[in-house]
């Protein structure tokens, strides 16, 4: 008898529904897309409706053919990727591939439970084109970006640098911050604070608030000095007490950005880590008797709402463990932003009796700590709110007001379960300290007209403080509120930014690099519409336009090119590395040294280039100049020169560029030492060469140590380290372990030791036997 295929995109997602499903089922997993647009041609015909040619990605071939053999053996054939816009267009690309027709369902669930399964498989539906078209425009969009744009900063600036239509906003954003924070100049002001007490304990403090009629401001010490003087003449007498209740209210459980900013707030974990940590959740832990089943709803979510079979679990939950008291009246449900994708739901726990507690035992140290976040948020947001009492004092000392105000806890509601964290480099718009909401002041018991005696009374000097830096947090609060990027994209964008060091991280906070600042400044001005905040806000809802079938993609995509071809031709004519004015005047010519850009970085140079070609370090140190020696160059007879080069000191011939002639500084005078470096002085190894049998040789070069014959030059052979791992090779029938290697451009990655009969790589070994964990989603070239 048939069976029935499904096809998911994660080996471990797959091997949980396998189990769900039973011996009727046979399920596979495409690991990820299977197709994208090729990597070496733009892959987008830009004159004809902008028809993406795809090819199957690298790797995937035995994926494909695996996936084909078991169609034909299947009498139905459920594609079941994730349920959003990355997950149908995968769909989407496996039944192109497959080919069959009228036998393809698509399923698609918001949790990996038994239940969801099951529901989802009795009501199956057929791939919804509007979505992959959503999919499909972004990914021309970000396809037209980065291979348009990119090339020109290879040729502008230095090769290896991207650009992004999300990525490259979120960077803007980063390197505005900084500069307000370069501009920003403090402003003094002073306060002044009363300690005092009454009649019943404790002491407690109220701040100058008023003159008169009009409010307390001064940036001069001696002002609030001599306000001191005077308010020390006074009685301070209370002129009024106002006590109300205060609820504070639960938030919502957890959207995509909200479970990234507050595990980097609790737990300092980056967005990258929080989505492969979530992604395991998802995707099932064995938790004993109960199999492998997943703990979380799907995580790439912009939407709060809650299924009612979750609330009403959820209420039974705090009404047997938390008390009657604790439950509101009615399930309470929170509003998403318009944007939202509604047919998602908001990220909580599968099953409300699955708590923290219960399932360490089987989880991660991470998986706990985000678990726990997880299940606590969600179990708060259906919890009734805390009540405070405030009570706010106002104190008269003649025609000074002076006021205190403080909250006790009466009913901690929610608080019992969970407690949002604040950042803490969240400023006011005036540039002082935002106030805690979480910080109660008990003040004593009152009474109107009572007289208080003063324990001391301080003038205290301030400095306005600039905006804070964005950390991870921060900047996915940004964005989110500016409508750039979606839930898919967010971790993708923090390591790029990163990855092309556009910025770097100090105390967990993006400061830009002078290569970011530079980038940034070269496309803002010559692709303003492209780097502007609003337009990349507007196309996301474009794309969500497209995906509810209230725009046309083709269309979409020509109202951008347009333009966007316009100015590509023009930035080829007319982008360029701005030079900055020093004020440093050239030693050589006395002209004004200017801050330019070169292949290595930023640089001085002398304003009177080309007929003065004086240049220094930017810490002012003239280049070095070329040091002559007595050795002869032994192919055109002239001296050879030291010289300083970006791997170090090197020999050359003085007669450059005539003669090219180069050796390393080991060489001396021995031609056949090698490129190298000096054979003698290279320390012989165990290792035999696998060619002529001569001992290696341990060297150094400019990609670290490697092995190299003995006897050169007759012999060439080079062994590279590979700096093995004990990590095994996750393909299918390969007994290789992952080695850690380096790129040209000295960028660590890791690849299977059985290389070239197995091509498997990876760039993080967190990332071994999967696909890159956001998928393709968000990827920014």
């Amino acid at each position: 008898m048939a069976k029935s295929l499904v096809i998911v995109e994660s080996p471990a997602k797959a091997k949980t529904i396998n189990k769900m499903l039973g011996s009727s089922y046979v399920v596979k997993s495409s690991v990820g897309h299977v197709r994208d647009l090729p990597k070496k041609v733009l892959g987008v015909d830009v004159d004809q409706s902008f028809e993406p040619t795809y090819e199957i990605i690298k790797g995937k071939k035995k994926v494909i053919s695996e996936i084909k053999a078991a169609a034909r053996q299947a009498d139905k054939i459920f594609l079941a990727p994730d349920p959003d816009r990355e997950g149908e267009a995968i769909a989407w690309h496996i039944a192109s591939e497959i080919g069959k027709n009228g036998e393809i369902y698509r399923v698609t669930f918001n949790e990996i439970t038994k239940d969801a399964v099951t529901r989802a498989f009795d009501s199956p539906r057929k791939i919804d084109m509007d979505r992959v078209n959503a999919q499909q425009t972004r990914r021309i969009l970000d396809r037209l970006v980065g291979y348009k744009i990119s090339p020109l900063l290879w040729r502008k600036v230095k090769t290896g640098l991207s650009a992004g239509r999300v990525q490259s906003v979120a960077l803007r954003i980063i390197c505005e911050r900084e500069r307000e924070i370069q501009a920003f100049k403090p402003q003094e002001y002073w306060s002044i604070i009363a300690e005092l007490r009454g009649k019943e304990k404790p002491d407690f403090s109220a701040k100058l608030l008023k003159i008169g009629k009009k409010n307390f401001e001064t940036d001069n010490g001696d002002t609030a000095t001599n306000h001191v003087e005077e308010i020390k003449k006074h009685d301070f007498v209370v002129s009024n007490i106002t006590e109300k209740k205060r609820l504070r209210r639960p938030v919502p459980p957890f959207i995509t950005s909200t479970l990234q900013q507050e595990a980097s707030r609790y737990y300092y974990f980056t967005s990258k880590k929080t989505m492969a940590v979530a992604q395991g959740l998802y995707e099932g832990i064995d938790i004993g008797r109960e199999g492998t089943t997943g703990l979380i709803t799907y995580m790439r979510t912009d939407s709060v709402r809650v299924a009612n079979e979750a609330i009403n679990a959820s209420r039974q939950f705090i009404s047997k463990n938390y008390g009657s008291h604790y439950l509101p009246d009615k399930p309470q449900y929170y509003k998403s932003a318009k944007s939202a994708q509604e047919a998602h739901e908001a990220i909580r726990p599968t099953l409300v009796d699955h708590t923290p507690a219960m399932l360490k035992e089987y989880l991660t140290p991470d998986q706990f700590k985000l678990y726990s976040l997880i299940w606590k948020r969600f179990m708060a947001s259906q919890i009734k709110p805390a009540v405070y009492n405030t009570m706010q004092v106002d104190i008269n000392a003649g025609e000074y007001l002076f006021r205190a105000t403080g909250s006790t806890l009466i009913f901690d509601g929610f608080l019992k379960v969970y407690e949002e964290k604040t950042d803490a480099e969240d400023e006011n718009k005036n540039g002082k300290p935002a106030k805690s909401p979480n910080e109660p002041l008990l003040l004593p018991k009152l009474e109107k007209d009572e007289i208080l005696k003063l324990l001391k009374l301080t003038p205290n000097q301030h400095f306005t403080k600039p905006p804070g830096r964005y950390s991870e947090a921060t900047l996915v609060k940004e964005l989110e509120k500016q409508g750039i990027g979606r839930p898919s994209t967010y971790a993708m964008i923090m390591s790029r930014i990163q990855d092309k060091n556009y910025t770097v991280k100090e105390k967990r906070q993006f400061i830009p690099t002078e290569l970011g600042f530079l980038i940034t400044d070269m496309l803002v001005e010559n692709f303003a519409d492209i780097m502007e905040v609003k337009f990349t806000a507007a196309m996301e809802d474009k794309l969500d336009q497209i995906e509810n079938g209230k725009a046309d993609w083709v269309e979409t995509l020509r109202e951008f090119y347009k333009p966007f071809s316009e100015d590509l031709v023009k930035a080829e004519k007319e982008m360029r590395t701005k030079t900055e004015p020093t004020g440093i005047k050239c030693e050589e010519c006395g002209e004004e040294m200017l801050k330019r850009w070169g292949k290595n970085g930023f640089f001085l140079g002398c304003s009177g280039y080309p007929k003065c070609k004086n240049t220094q370090g930017l810490d002012g140190e003239t280049k070095a100049k070329p040091v002559e020696t007595e050795e002869v160059c032994e192919k055109c007879g002239g001296k050879m020169v030291i010289r300083n080069g970006r791997y170090g000191e090197f020999m050359a011939c003085g007669n450059y560029p005539k003669c090219k002639n180069i050796k390393s500084l080991k060489e001396k005078s021995d031609p056949k030492t090698g490129p190298e470096g000096d054979q003698e002085a290279a320390e012989k190894t165990e290792e035999k060469c696998e060619k002529c049998g001569s001992p290696l040789v341990e060297k150094f070069g400019r990609y670290g140590k490697f092995l190299a014959c003995s006897a050169y030059p007759e012999c060439k052979y080079i062994k590279r380290n590979s700096n093995k791992t004990t990590v095994a090779c996750p393909r299918k029938g390969c007994d290789g372990t992952l080695n850690s290697r380096m790129t040209k451009k000295r960028k660590r990655f890791y690849s299977c030791s059985n290389y070239p009969k197995c091509d498997y790589a990876v760039w993080n070994l967190d990332d071994v036997g999967k696909e890159e964990e956001e998928g393709q989603a968000g990827q920014d070239e």
